[in-house]
């Protein structure tokens, strides 16, 4: 029965094994000397917590209006599972990107409760509109970082309770430093501003709120109870939420126990084990044994044994089988090859391709068969038009792997660039035979077709592409302007539409459609649509010298006026800009020799 007020881990290290209100926290007594020499005001916990919160909010408030980028297509756009008729309960058959665990080629990430909040975002949105994905990661990043204040107090200052169960916090100062500093500093970028960060984010939240769930279970009950068993599971219940977001959420329960068995209980656990070994009879009075301990570290135990082998149920005895597409450097066999290949991938993502091409070309040298490193290449090559070389090399990547979906595409690019058509139509058809579900090779068909003037094939492309790929700009973009230009403006229209609804912030789109609007004699709704558009993208001169042929037609002309003026301004060397804004000065001074203006 515990006689004190307090159930308390203090800064007094005591002699012997210690009574349950008196263990001691020696590593808090250093820490808790700190506060008195950080420069700041002791707030009162309310207060600490609503300036971390702030800050953290002020620091990353900027990412609220980001789109979707790099996963974020996988997991959220392309994911089947957020949209309406998918069975709520095939969620917890897939992994993280949409495919069933069963699988071959899942990647085994099961993060069902993440991909549930992502189609709640998406049915409360009513489509795919990155600003609440983005608010939500936000919100969860403050929520974090407000309780990492407590945890810190607890970690730097040592756990502590009143007889009416308030936690104290005896470093105020050091707890709200460190807790600044987790808030604001730049490492959560990813995670807050990618979408699929959320992962992170909400693991951190139920890892911290078990932590801290564990440490509540230590209060001093009414009854005297040294523990609350309730709240050891509870626990464990929070750490089971925080592995459904992201895997590694199941370590809160070693560290919970670390944390119960070297903090709160002074277990020197080396101790242990020799006394074990020896078979030593003073065993007994060890602390494990006397305090609730064993049977803690039971209630962990088998929580974590229970999550491992329902996990292990879900996703199948296979380990997840990661391909060549993955990660091609890890395939290679020479450490100097896959440094040379990442060196090279990174200076072409940063836009060094003079260097790239350097690293690109050696890793090739030291692995004359890396597929890979000639493809990037190939690539960089075709976009600086040396075509010649772009194509021996894709050449030779298709040939030593007939099924590299990626290099018969990029092939068929640069065959189509050279005007040998028959090829390049070949070399998309073979990548799709090999990649059935390729947005990107079906958008670059019917570019092709397009070239030839084979239109319903083009249109047939890109409508295959928007299917696989709902948010394809480009290929919905194309149809738009190709309907346009073969004068059916009631189907680009209906194009345009259907194309705003999946993608309403998409300014090329925005565009598109109100010149086809402008066309139809619509001058209200496609001002609408060319105003929203030189919004999202101001200086694009087009939009501006599109508008002012939609108020030429319309009649408006000292607004078309202005805005042929703000087109030439940006681009002076647009000729058709140029042409329609002598005839509309033409105009102005006949109708001012005629005193109508």
């Amino acid at each position: 029965m515990v006689t004190t007020t307090q159930v308390q881990i203090c800064n007094q290290h005591n002699v012997g094994t210690p009574n349950f209100g008196q263990v001691s926290y020696r590593m808090a007594q250093a820490d808790s000397n700190l506060d008195h020499d950080i420069p700041l005001l002791p707030l009162p916990a309310h207060w600490a917590k609503s300036v971390v919160g702030l800050l953290s909010f002020i620091c990353f408030a900027n990412s609220y209006n980001g789109d979707f980028v790099f996963d974020d297509s996988e997991a959220i756009i392309n994911n089947k599972d957020l949209r309406a008729e998918t069975p709520l309960g095939e969620l917890w058959h897939h992994d993280f990107w949409g495919s069933k665990l069963s699988s071959n080629t899942s990647h085994k990430s099961y993060r069902p409760l993440t991909v549930l909040t992502f189609r709640i975002n998406y049915l409360l949105a009513g489509g795919f509109y990155p600003l609440g994905f983005h608010v939500v990661n936000i919100i969860l990043h403050c929520a974090i970082s407000v309780l990492i204040v407590d945890v810190f107090s607890i970690l730097l200052g040592g756990l502590q309770y009143t007889s009416k169960g308030r936690r104290l916090n005896f470093v105020p100062k050091s707890s709200l430093l460190a807790a600044l500093l987790f808030a604001v500093h730049p490492v959560h970028t990813e995670c807050i501003a990618g979408i699929v960060g959320r992962a992170d984010l909400l693991c951190a939240l139920f890892f911290l709120l078990s932590f801290l769930g564990y440490c509540k279970a230590f209060r001093e009950s009414k009854e005297g109870a040294q523990f609350s068993t309730a709240w050891v599971l509870l626990s464990v219940l929070l750490g089971a939420l925080a592995m459904l977001c992201k895997e590694q959420g199941i370590t809160i329960l070693g560290l919970n126990a670390l944390f119960d068995a070297v903090m709160i209980n002074k277990l020197n656990i080396l101790e242990v084990l020799l006394k074990i070994l020896r078979k030593d009879k003073s065993l007994e009075s060890l602390v494990v044994f006397r305090k609730g301990l064993l049977f803690r570290m039971t209630l962990l135990l088998s929580g974590g044994a229970t999550m491992l082998y329902v996990r292990w149920r879900i996703m199948g005895t296979g380990p997840p089988a990661f391909t060549e597409v993955d990660n091609p450097a890890s395939f290679a066999d020479s450490i100097f090859v896959r440094v040379h290949y990442n060196v090279g991938k990174n200076l072409a993502d940063k836009g060094n391709q003079t260097a790239a091409i350097n690293y690109y070309r050696e890793a090739v040298r030291l692995n004359p068969k890396y597929v890979h490193a000639m493809n990037n290449l190939g690539n960089i090559l075709k976009e600086r038009n040396e075509l010649h070389e772009a194509e021996e090399l894709l050449s030779l990547a298709v040939q030593i792997q007939p099924d590299f979906a990626a290099a018969w595409m990029n092939l068929g690019i640069v065959q189509n660039s050279l005007r040998r058509y028959g090829e390049a139509e070949q070399s998309y058809w073979t990548a799709i035979r090999h990649r059935k579900k390729y947005p990107d090779c079906y958008y670059n068909l019917g570019r092709l077709y397009a070239d030839l003037n084979r239109h319903i094939d083009a249109l047939n492309a890109w409508r295959n592409a928007t299917v696989l790929k709902p948010q394809h700009s480009l290929a919905w973009n194309n149809m738009i302007i190709l309907l346009d230009n073969t004068g059916n403006l009631a189907q680009a229209e209906a194009v345009g539409r259907e194309a705003l609804e999946l993608i309403p912030n998409d300014h090329s789109l925005m565009f598109s459609l109100a010149n086809v609007l402008g066309k139809s004699q619509k001058y209200k709704e496609s001002e609408a649509l060319f105003h929203k558009a030189i919004k999202a993208n101001p200086t694009a001169a087009s939009y501006h010298g599109n508008l002012a042929v939609l108020y030429h037609r319309w009649g408006n002309l000292d607004l078309a006026k202005k805005h042929y003026e703000i087109s030439l301004k940006l681009d002076p060397t647009a000729a058709g800009t140029r042409e329609n804004y002598s005839l509309l000065k033409r105009k102005l001074d006949q109708l001012k020799k005629k005193g109508d203006v």
